[in-house]
């Protein structure tokens, strides 16, 4: 009777230690995720931690930010860090067209904040009639970012079709307009199907949530998508953060002479 009444104490005990930890936290677990927030700089302004150790940081955006005040993203700063650049969606596939693109392209342009365009790829479709429609829309000038393929899904491709019209694709931007285009993805999408020689040569933006660190990918790469629930003055809802891998200076250096 009485080893009942111990193990009765024990069970009763650890019950109320569980729910002490589950309300209050467990000090090594609250450790753990402290140590894991210092890994990133606290910037409250924009509703997110940014990754540290990069100076240069922007956003992308499409209709679905609906109409941005971009004097007010211009203006928002946070620990005294700003936004550099965005990227605006222009079109996807061969017939859809941002419907917010030249109101985003030219505001971003009279605020002169360093702009770029991007085409959401459709496998399959062909790369000749994706490109002629982009080339349509954009326009490049003089220090505008290079012009940026976003290639999220394989569809029905094989993976050799996939990276044949990709790399047409990137071919036929660079040949127009004397740039070296930027390949968007995400890092599995990329592991899976475009490492390899014949895409190293092009700016590398990669999307990637769940690291604090990106430096383990296997090639250089130039701008990391790190967070797509930051939060900007001027633009409804969340939108997607960016760090540029380099100091502006260096991003200058990407742009379109």
């Amino acid at each position: 009777m009485k080893k009942k009444k111990v193990l009765i104490g024990g069970i009763s005990f650890a019950i109320v230690a569980l729910l002490a930890i589950a309300i209050i936290g467990y000090p090594p677990f609250n450790a753990f995720c402290n140590a894991k927030k210092s890994s990133k700089a606290n910037f409250p302004g924009f509703g997110i931690w940014l990754p540290p150790d990069y100076e240069v940081h922007g956003i992308d955006v499409s209709r679905h930010q609906g109409r941005i005040n971009w004097d007010a993203v211009s203006e928002h700063t946070s620990n005294d860090i700003g936004i550099s650049f965005a990227f605006i969606k222009a079109c996807e596939g061969r017939t859809v067209r941002d419907n917010y693109f030249h109101e985003n392209w030219r505001s971003a342009k009279d605020i002169n904040m360093l702009r770029g365009a991007y085409h959401f790829f459709r496998p399959h479709l062909t790369a000749d009639e994706q490109f002629n429609l982009f080339k349509s829309i954009v326009k490049l000038e003089k220090e505008d970012l290079p012009p940026v393929l976003d290639i999220e899904v394989r569809g029905s491709a094989s993976p050799a079709k996939l990276r044949k019209n990709v790399k047409r694709w990137l071919v036929l931007a660079e040949k127009h307009y004397g740039v070296k285009p930027i390949l968007y993805t995400s890092y599995s999408f990329y592991k899976n199907y475009f490492r390899g020689k014949e895409f190293e040569s092009y700016p590398l933006w990669i999307a990637h949530y769940a690291t604090d660190d990106l430096n383990r990918l296997t090639r250089d790469w130039h701008f990391w998508q790190h967070n797509e629930s930051g939060k900007v003055k001027g633009i409804r809802g969340n939108v997607d953060f960016n760090v540029f891998k380099g100091d502006f200076d260096d991003l200058m250096r990407l742009c379109k002479r």
